[in-house]
């Protein structure tokens, strides 16, 4: 009777115990979401809305399987993307039609321990792709793919973690791990996977797109897990001339969906901007910028 007694008692403090820890984590739960709250309440500057300064025209269906999305670009008919499926250490990019969202065919850009493609940049026939290891300070190939025939023209080894690239008049920014650094490279040299130089990031956000245009290095990416900004850079200077702020797709990022409408993938065309923030199934948002 004493050993049955003293079983029950065990028996009954285990069900307490998992009782108070089941209370206790809904709890913190509760908590956490009450903290977030009162943060955001706490910053009236905080900007809420999708684009600053931006209008929201329409929203586009990419039909086909995508995983994480990294980057983006638009020309003529055809949307580029790329993703990275965590799962399997693949990546890839994909050709949608633009006026369908149907997707045309895609290219594995795997490289060994190098799976994860990154934003990206068309420049004349060529379409630049960083393909990095999966974590800071390792390394990265600069893929340049024949927009035509999605065949790799040639690859550029460097020794860290690319995330994203830039290309105009024979020249590449590549930002690296959160994009604190720039890498500028030039393709005219004899090596051309030496950077010409290296230059911090003039901006707090972490670039994981950006584009040439009209002069200037267009670059959005995330400030936090709320919020994002596209910054334009002057070049060759590479110093900080505009910043748009942006919010997040819903009104709080959805864990393993999405983000600020600048998170990932980013492209722009004069005042047209288009951004990928959702992992696949994924939309492009086309905004048209006030100036």
């Amino acid at each position: 009777m004493i050993l049955s007694l003293g079983a029950g008692l065990e028996r009954s403090a285990r069900g307490a115990y998992q009782m108070i820890r089941r209370v206790l984590l809904a709890g913190c739960a509760t908590v956490f979401l009450a903290v977030s709250s009162l943060t955001l309440a706490a910053s009236p500057d905080q900007f809420t809305g999708a684009i600053e300064s931006a209008q929201l025209l329409d929203a586009l269906q990419l039909d086909g399987e995508l995983f994480h999305v990294q980057g983006l670009e638009i020309q003529g008919g055809t949307i580029w993307v790329t993703s990275v499926d965590n799962d399997n250490h693949r990546g890839y990019i994909h050709e949608f039609d633009r006026h369908s969202g149907k997707l045309r065919r895609r290219l594995e850009l795997t490289d060994g321990a190098r799976y994860h493609p990154g934003g990206i940049s068309i420049a004349g026939g060529s379409i630049w792709v960083p393909v990095a290891e999966m974590k800071a300070k390792s390394s990265a190939v600069l893929v340049e793919i024949d927009t035509a025939t999605l065949q790799v023209r040639r690859t550029i080894h460097v020794a860290d973690h690319l995330g994203c690239v830039a290309a105009v008049d024979g020249k590449l920014v590549a930002g690296n791990w959160d994009s604190k650094l720039l890498y500028v490279f030039d393709l005219a040299r004899e090596h051309p996977e030496q950077p010409e130089r290296i230059v911090p990031n003039p901006s707090q956000t972490r670039f994981q797109d950006m584009k040439f245009v009209d002069g200037h290095l267009v670059a959005g990416g995330h400030l936090t897990w709320l919020s994002g900004a596209v910054d334009w850079i002057e070049w060759p200077s590479l110093k900080l001339k505009r910043t748009l702020q942006s919010g997040a797709v819903g009104p709080v990022r959805p864990f393993g969906r999405g983000g600020p409408y600048t998170g990932e993938g980013m492209a722009i065309t004069g005042r047209d901007l288009f951004v990928v923030p959702e992992d696949g199934p994924s939309r492009v948002f086309h905004f048209r910028l006030d100036s």
